[in-house]
């Protein structure tokens, strides 16, 4: 399939492994129409949706409408920013603040090597192959605040 520029292409929704986001306009049909295919989904392929897991986030909708919706697709309300697979979305990459994520996880990954019995070398080792791979990932993404 190829695309030109002319060609308007619509996004509706995002997958990775168990993680989706679904993408829509705001309206009571669409709310009841996205509660009565996960609900369908589950139904057909035996999977559950986890709805405590789940939830809804709305770009420039007042907050009394999401609640409600949230309230019909029995799941939480969320704000942006949120995260998505490790990444933060909706954020503003240029302040500090948004690269917390990265910092916890490295901080994270250090402290749980703390009572690991690794030599000098063993922890270079493990700092260059996989601590280095986070900020890799986030700044394959998102352009680092210069101070």
């Amino acid at each position: 399939m190829q695309l030109s520029l002319n060609d308007e292409v619509r996004l509706t929704h995002l997958q990775f492994a168990e993680d989706t986001i679904i993408i829509g306009e705001k309206s009571w049909r669409n709310v009841r129409t996205m509660r009565a295919l996960l609900l369908l989904f589950e139904e057909i392929s035996g999977l559950k949706v986890n709805f405590t897991k789940s939830m809804l986030t709305g770009v420039n909708i007042p907050d009394t409408w999401l609640s409600e919706a949230a309230l019909v697709m029995n799941c939480r309300r969320g704000s942006i920013p949120f995260v998505y697979l490790g990444l933060p979305i909706g954020g503003d990459s240029r302040k500090l603040s948004f690269w917390k994520p990265v910092v916890d996880r490295i901080v994270s990954r250090l402290s749980s090597w703390n009572h690991k019995f690794l030599s000098f070398g063993g922890r270079l080792v493990l700092l260059k192959s996989v601590l280095s791979s986070l900020p890799v990932y986030f700044l394959s993404f998102f352009r680092a605040p210069a101070g």
